[in-house]
């Protein structure tokens, strides 16, 4: 790390053990930022996510959606879904966060949180399709949310406050010792978009 890096914090480990987060701040314009969003919202083929909880069948009120660079299928809260082709759109941002992050991603999940009435709970990226401590790239647009992350052993909780048009990376061991969430807000009525970028196991 340079004496730059040193001296914003930006890409300092925000874990205090056990995992390596890095939060680059805002990476795009607000122009950029706005642009992007708008056309995210227009051109995903957004899905209302299902997940099938103690036997029932539930539909979020989240959106979502699943692109890669083949059909993979990727199972998680006892569903699947297959990859759809990539959008320009998509290969553009994949680029960005390549070229910033020195990562390589293959696959891409998208949700869409209306409000901060949406959220989600605490949970892992631990699939057994996605490779083991690879890194994933968290891009968000539109509303700022605070994004947490809780040790499974101890319990501490760290907060990042994800702002429009930012970057995190999660890498190493954080899926294996943290929890993360994305907390449910009442004062929180605009629109989000996250996109994370992932490297699926290859066939």
């Amino acid at each position: 790390m340079d004496l730059l890096e040193q001296a914003d914090n930006s890409l300092c480990n925000r874990l205090p053990s056990d995992g390596e987060v890095l939060y680059y701040g805002k990476i795009f314009s607000e122009k950029e930022s706005d642009d992007y969003f708008h056309a995210l919202m227009e051109k995903i083929a957004w899905q209302h996510d299902e997940a099938i909880i103690h036997g029932k069948h539930i539909i979020t009120r989240r959106q979502v959606a699943w692109y890669a660079d083949k059909a993979f299928a990727y199972h998680y809260s006892n569903t699947e879904r297959i990859a759809l082709p990539w959008l320009p759109i998509l290969l553009e941002l994949k680029n960005r966060i390549e070229e910033k992050s020195l990562e390589s991603f293959n696959a891409c999940l998208l949700n869409l949180y209306h409000s901060g009435d949406e959220g989600m709970s605490w949970h892992s990226d631990a699939e057994k399709e996605l490779k083991k401590e690879a890194a994933m790239a968290s891009v968000s647009f539109g509303a700022n949310r605070k994004f947490s992350f809780k040790h499974r052993q101890t319990k501490q909780v760290v907060d990042v406050q994800l702002e429009h048009g930012s970057l995190l990376i999660m890498k190493g061991k954080t899926q294996q010792h943290w929890l993360h969430s994305l907390p449910k807000s009442k004062r929180i009525s605009q629109p989000r978009i996250n996109l994370t970028f992932r490297s699926m196991l290859e066939q």
